[in-house]
């Protein structure tokens, strides 16, 4: 008989459909945010596709600063400097805007808003002791899964390393996946996110840690893939196509996020 016990672990909200953005301020409001740090990067705040988060916030009376100087594998100067805004602007919770960079950025600084110290003394497993910031993760791509899931990945570049921090408290609150903010991925970034998803439900379904629960997600994920992925890549305005991916992604985040992940990610 198997007597190992297993956790599950899972973003309290999460927000999917197309043009399910809109629903961000139902929740923001009876929340009482006053000041929102905006963790994005420079291509989608210059493209204005942020514009729809941001036009949402004034709307509701929400104010809010950006910080878009996150780089593909944020790194510690990064989060330190996202920290600072934090604090010296008077923020009381963040919104991570992108794909898995802002994410895992806004994931480090708002761990350190509550905790405080250096980031690197929590790489590992289940170091953090009190809850982070409220996050709001808002994704752009169908890939990473980060906006859901326990994982935050810093680069120290003073030791040429990734640290990997596990721990349910950088979870975000919100997930919000909208196939809508999607529609103008190129087809490269679309195949790349898409074979990372893949990449995810594969290893989540051949751990030593999957269970039924994992299982179900991971084979749907890769399912809707092998549907999918293609006519994405092939039309991106196929909001059908994005909004299957976004499905795939989302329930390949749910998987390896507790069944973790194998030798690939290692690698």
């Amino acid at each position: 008989m198997n007597k190992k016990t297993y956790e599950y672990f899972m973003t309290p909200i999460s927000i999917l459909g197309v043009g399910c953005l809109e629903q961000i301020v139902t929740y923001i409001k009876p929340m009482a945010f006053r000041k929102a740090l905006i963790v994005s990067d420079k291509f989608l705040v210059e493209s204005n596709l942020i514009q729809k988060l941001t036009d949402l916030l004034v709307s509701s009376g929400v104010f809010f600063i950006i910080y878009d100087n996150v780089s593909p594998n944020p790194t510690v100067d990064q989060v330190d400097y996202g920290l600072k805004l934090f604090q010296d602007n008077g923020c009381d919770f963040l919104i991570s805007f992108g794909g898995g960079s802002p994410h895992d950025c806004a994931k480090a600084i708002a761990l350190l808003a509550t905790n405080g110290g250096d980031i690197r003394n929590y790489v590992g497993l289940n170091k953090v002791k009190k809850p982070s910031a409220p996050l709001i993760a808002v994704n752009t791509t169908a890939g990473t899964g980060s906006e859901l899931t326990r994982f935050c990945v810093i680069t120290d570049t003073e030791r040429h390393m990734k640290m990997t921090i596990t721990d349910w408290h950088v979870t975000p609150i919100i997930a919000v996946n909208d196939a809508e903010l999607m529609i103008n991925m190129p087809p490269g970034l679309t195949a790349a996110t898409g074979i990372d998803a893949l990449t995810h439900a594969v290893e989540a379904y051949v751990s030593t840690n999957a269970t039924p629960v994992t299982d179900c997600k991971a084979l749907k994920a890769i399912e809707l893939i092998a549907n999918y992925l293609v006519p994405a890549v092939k039309n991106g305005s196929d909001i059908n196509a994005r909004e299957m991916m976004v499905y795939a992604e989302y329930l390949a985040g749910i998987a390896f996020n507790n069944a973790s992940l194998g030798y690939v990610h290692a690698l």
